[in-house]
């Protein structure tokens, strides 16, 4: 976020118009939770936040308080605190606050009339942009994804519950989804099957409205399901999902002349009360530009892998704001090399709902297959041909809004003249795939083109491409005759333009064009410019009138120039009254080509994610290989030399390629045992990397590679608390867990990297046994997991399919070498406190460390020691033990009697000695003491 930390804008208002203000802002009703309010100032040029808001962006922004100042008084005790942002920043916080704080926006607009005047202008949600997405975004700032809106509505049918669900991408306006479907008590489909795996994660959701019934145990349910989630939730009045008016509404927004009533989505009555809440807070009726825009369709939950939310953090599949600069760090980052803001979108989606049908795969494979193996095929199209796409989704909706100009249309044309380039370079590909690349691409564009063909026809009638190409968006003027004639006028004036600037640079002794140059500005019109070097020529001259001095240098104008430049700007406004009726005429007709755009932009976005994922095949360290994929149940999972991706390409790695092989009779179950640091987290999580990129269609980082085709991914990885959201480590752990064991499938791949820290080790300990066992036994997925419980190992004994790994080290007595190879057997040691020495623990914490660990070692083998003590008597190891315990007393005070300065471990050593021999009768007269005693 850029800072001002110097300045602040100057906000221009007088003492009354302080009061004023201040007495509106208070009479105000507070704003809702999480929302943010700014006050909008000289039409947009900045904003001011006010009281806590304030304070907040002082903060956010700034990184002071000493931005703050106060109205109505001279501190926070008696005035109103206010910060002024300028529009730069104020586009940053808005985009910071909306994408990554997850908080509302409310924009006040002020009505010109009066500094007190204000009324609510623009919202923004998180799942809502719409109303700031041309401020917020450009082609070259872009969101990964569309956000979703999602309306939730429970109830109960009979005995059984039921959830209704509707959403919509509030940027795209095209399409509103339905599903419902029975749960039970505790709402684990919603929570386990529907939203962490499936909704949230394959659409991108960011806020989820709910009815406002605090008294509803359904309702709190939810609300809490959603918080763990990460959601937004949008509390709404239960009135907002009444059925009365969707079926009108719907009918008013969906495309064709088939009523709403005869869908078989209508025949959900929860569904459709969702919806109606979806409507009513995204305002869709009062833009008529909606009408007939969207289709209403079921969405169907198998068509994709599921993905739990774990399973997107622990596979780094998206970015999360703190990679910096190094964008590998996430898989999207890695494989987005995207040419397009569409393409780039794409991606995203296609990350978060891999595919599970075969065929899909093979298809894409085969695309990708196609640009890998001609280099100068694949670099033609992405660099040649998609970088000169814009995004026509976003032009698009302005036409549909009606805020489209002719520079927009120009930008269409634009896109249409690049289409035969971009057909001939994919139809002189000759490889393998020459027919897929017809069938997928080339067939369509022919399509496209000639539909496009009359409108392209039109924008070279009507438009002036010469003028455009001087960024100055004109009808041509031989299109109507008294546009010729304020043309002529025009360019008379603009030819003397030249000669005045020329006549000038005589003057001051100035080689033009070089040290004088003749440039136009939106502010001061045709001028002239003179370095800064240079500007002391025009000092105290009458005849030349300075306008202002930046970076670039000194900008002035004489009378003639200011003459002409004021008459052609009068003549430029005649000419646009002029052609105005003739431009909507041209932006309706664009308009209604939209329907073509769509497609043609689907179809670009499609060839640049194919492109972009041959592109990183070839260009990673070591080229990724094609896997082949089977149906579900059908393959065991196989995978030489395989490596994760983002780390591989990493500054200063040399990444440690391992083989994974894993069967339903052998392997299924894996436990991976080691020391820390050793790779165990990279070598699951990379597995699961490469499932996830084998089901999109990408090729993986192996040297050879087999897979079945998984219905889900879920992940238990890491610890981290919720405090926040009152949910503990070991809570948010069992939360996880019990998802992933409610949601799995024996197709699924779960991946867990450590279970059971949260609690004691014995607890922790019969949980991770408990559920490996169930997982094995109950489920069947194909499971990877990665412990510190070295005794977890033994359940290979019950279990056929269970195979033990080990991460390799070396250890001497002084160090420990971490080889990063994954081999059959088990590691019967952590290396914990190995890793502490690498970490430079104090020598005396590292011995005292090592001495508990024995200890602890000794006294975890249970069985042996219940074994010793059966031999003996109950009074023999009760005389035994009040032996002990006088060794220990009189120890004791023996060392508190000794002075500190003067104590040393050779000291302790001979006390102990002493008391050894004045004890060793008793020790010896006791057979449970010399037993144990000979066991140090």
């Amino acid at each position: 976020m850029s800072e001002e930390k110097a300045t602040c804008p100057i906000v221009a208002i007088d003492k009354p118009g302080e009061l004023a203000f201040c007495a509106f802002f208070r009479r105000l009703d507070g704003a809702p939770e999480d929302t943010i309010r700014l006050f909008e100032r000289a039409g947009g040029d900045y904003y001011t936040a006010h009281g806590d808001d304030a304070l907040f962006v002082a903060d956010a922004v700034f990184k002071t308080s000493s931005v703050i100042k106060y109205w109505a008084g001279d501190s926070k005790s008696n005035g109103l605190p206010y910060v002024s942002i300028s529009k730069l920043n104020s586009i940053a916080l808005m985009r910071d606050l909306l994408l990554v704080k997850q908080k509302r926006i409310e924009i006040w607009e002020n009505d010109g009339k009066a500094s007190k005047t204000f009324s609510l202008g623009k919202w923004a949600s998180p799942g809502n942009l719409s109303s700031l997405e041309d401020l917020l975004f450009t082609n070259n700032n872009q969101i990964t994804s569309s956000p979703v809106v999602l309306a939730v509505k429970p109830g109960i049918k009979g005995e059984q519950k039921i959830i209704g669900l509707a959403y919509t991408d509030a940027a795209t306006m095209h399409v509103i989804g339905v599903s419902e479907f029975v749960d039970n008590d505790t709402f684990s489909n919603f929570e386990a099957c529907y939203l962490t795996q499936s909704i949230l994660i394959q659409l991108s959701v960011k806020e989820c409205l709910l009815p406002d019934d605090e008294s509803s145990y359904e309702s709190r349910k939810l609300k809490a399901i959603l918080d763990r989630c990460g959601i937004v939730v949008t509390k709404r009045k239960k009135g907002n999902f009444d059925t009365k008016d969707v079926e009108q509404d719907l009918n008013r927004l969906l495309s064709g002349d088939t009523s709403v009533v005869a869908m078989p989505q209508f025949e959900m009555p929860l569904a459709m009360g969702a919806t109606a809440c979806l409507i009513k807070y995204l305002q869709l009726l009062a833009d008529e530009s909606n009408f007939g825009q969207y289709r209403l369709e079921t969405y169907d939950l198998s068509q994709y892998m599921r993905l739990d939310a774990a399973a997107i953090k622990a596979l780094n599949l998206m970015p999360t704001g703190t990679e910096g600069s190094n964008k590998t760090m996430s898989l999207y980052g890695l494989l987005n090399q995207t040419r397009t803001a569409q393409g780039a979108r794409l991606l995203a989606q296609w990350l978060k709902q891999p595919l599970m049908n075969l065929n899909e795969i093979e298809a894409r494979q085969n695309l990708i297959q196609a640009f890998s193996e001609d280099t100068e095929f694949r670099q033609c199209v992405q660099d040649e041909c998609l970088k000169r796409f814009p995004d026509l989704h976003r032009i698009g909706k302005k036409f549909i809004r009606g805020k489209a100009n002719l520079q927009d249309v120009i930008r269409v044309y634009q896109v249409v003249i690049v289409l035969p380039h971009l057909l001939q370079t994919l139809s002189d590909y000759g490889g393998e795939y020459q027919w897929l690349i017809q069938e997928m691409y080339t067939e369509k564009l022919k399509e496209y083109i000639s539909g496009l063909a009359r409108f392209q026809e039109m924008v070279e009638t009507t438009v002036d491409i010469a003028a455009a190409e001087n960024h100055e968006y004109i009808i041509k003027a031989d299109f109507d005759e008294q546009l010729q004639v304020t043309k002529s006028a025009k360019d008379k004036l603009e030819k003397q333009l030249v000669p005045e600037a020329e006549r000038v640079a005589d003057e001051l002794n100035c080689e033009y064009e070089k040290k004088l140059k003749l440039e136009q500005h939106s502010q001061h019109g045709w001028h002239l410019r003179l370095t800064k070097t240079d500007a002391a020529k025009i000092r105290n001259k009458r005849e030349y009138i300075e306008l202002t001095t930046n970076k670039s240098g000194t900008l002035f104008t004489t009378s003639k120039l200011r003459r002409l430049s004021s008459e052609i700007d009068d003549l430029r406004g005649k000419y646009d009254e002029l052609q105005v009726n003739l431009v909507k005429e041209i932006i309706s007709i664009t308009a209604g080509y939209f329907p073509v755009f769509e497609r043609l932009n689907q179809l670009v976005s499609h060839l640049d994610v194919i492109v972009s994922l041959s592109h990183v095949a070839v260009h990673a360290p070591i080229p990724f290989v094609r896997p082949k994929l089977s149906k579900k149940g059908e393959a065991d999972v196989f995978l030489k030399a395989s490596r994760h991706p983002c780390l591989e390409v990493q500054d200063g790695v040399s990444f440690i390629s391992n083989n994974v092989e894993m069967t339903a009779e052998t392997s299924k179950f894996q436990i991976i045992t080691g020391p820390n640091m050793g790779g165990k987290s990279t070598y699951i999580r990379q597995i699961g990397v490469i499932v996830l990129m084998a089901q999109i269609g990408a090729f993986v980082p192996c040297s050879e590679a087999s897979l079945p085709i998984f219905d889900a991914v879920l992940c238990r990885v890491g610890a981290s608390d919720s405090q926040l959201k009152g949910v503990s480590t070991f809570m948010a752990e069992m939360l996880e867990t019990a998802s992933i064991l409610r949601a799995a499938t024996a197709n699924s791949l779960i991946i867990i990297d450590e279970l059971g820290r949260g609690t004691s080790t014995y607890d922790g300990f019969g949980l991770a046994w408990a559920i490996s066992e169930h997982i094995g036994q109950e489920i069947g997925s194909f499971c990877l997991f990665a412990t510190h419980f070295h005794e977890l190992t033994a359940i290979s004994e019950k279990m056929s399919f269970v195979k033990n790994l080990h991460v390799k080290a070396r250890t001497d007595s002084k160090s420990i070498t971490l080889l990063y190879k994954v081999e059959e057997g088990i590691c019967d040691q952590s290396f914990g406190i190995h890793v502490a020495e690498l970490a430079a623990f104090p020598d005396a914490v590292v011995r005292l460390a090592k001495r508990k660990a024995d200890e602890l070692e000794d006294f975890s083998a249970p069985h042996e020691m219940e074994q010793k003590m059966a031999k003996f008597s109950a009074d023999e190891i009760e005389s035994g033990n009040l032996v002990v315990q006088s060794f220990l007393d009189e120890f004791r005070k023996r060392v508190q009697s000794k002075s500190d300065a003067n104590w040393d471990d050779s000291q302790a050593s001979r006390v102990l000695e002493e008391l050894k021999a004045e004890y060793g009768a008793k020790i010896d007269g006791n057979p449970f003491l010399k037993e144990m005693i000979a066991g140090f």
